[in-house]
């Protein structure tokens, strides 16, 4: 804002320095001269209307309007603290879930015993007492469950990759047996006067494809049926 100094001849703003040393000259200013920055915005009437408008409801008391405003801040930062450990619970749950390829253990099973127990089976043991049993008998147990796991686990994988092989093998023998139906009915209908070599190719093979698929098919009969009879762990 720029400042003004007052004498006897009126309104005048004082000398100043620049940076360089040098002053700048004082200048006069007329009687109601206002600068450009100190000009006010220009504001219309239905802005200068909504300004004044009152901001709480008619009638209602300013302090019943304060305490509602700060109940209503309680309340969302109670939401906000309780979303976060929503959050924090969900991501911690993600973690603790299976993890595809790794092998979880039953929850009752002993794994502290079954790792740290020795093995016992070429050592002589004198007096075997009732709880060392209990123990022996818990750990080969535990031994027996892993082991089946493992294996179950094991055949599972190696079903579902054959699974899954299978199956891209399907499709894109089907896709070509589809292709070279589609050559056929267009050299039919006389679309396709003059097909190409590679075209051609394709319907030759068209009994080998056929032959193929069906091989696969019986395979992935096969496949379905041993699943269904093969015994689900425990």
């Amino acid at each position: 804002m720029t400042t003004y100094l007052t004498d006897s001849e009126g309104k005048f703003i004082p000398a100043t320095q620049r940076p360089d040393g040098t002053w700048r000259k004082a200048r006069r200013v007329r009687n109601g001269y206002v600068p450009q920055e100190e000009v006010p915005l220009y504001e219309s009437k239905g802005k200068q209307f909504a300004q004044r408008k009152p901001t709480l409801p008619p009638g209602m008391c300013p302090l019943a309007a304060e305490q509602a405003r700060k109940e209503r801040e309680k309340q969302e930062k109670l939401k906000a603290k309780k979303e976060a450990a929503a959050a924090i619970t969900n991501k911690q749950r993600q973690q603790q879930q299976q993890i595809p390829g790794v092998l979880k253990l039953p929850a009752n099973i002993d794994t502290s015993a079954t790792i740290a127990a020795p093995p016992t089976a070429n050592k002589p043991s004198t007096n075997i007492g009732p709880k060392a049993k209990t123990q022996n008998s818990t750990s080969n147990s535990n031994h027996r469950i892993i082991n089946e796991l493992s294996k179950n686990f094991e055949t599972n994988l190696n079903v579902a990759d054959d699974g899954q092989d299978l199956q891209k093998k399907l499709k894109k023998l089907r896709k070509k047996l589809r292709e070279i139906e589609q050559i056929e009915e267009k050299i039919k209908n006389g679309t396709l006067k003059k097909p190409e070599k590679d075209q051609l190719e394709k319907i030759k093979r068209k009994k080998q494809i056929q032959k193929e698929l069906k091989q696969l098919e019986e395979e992935q009969q096969q496949q379905q049926s041993t699943d269904n009879e093969m015994p689900s762990s425990t």
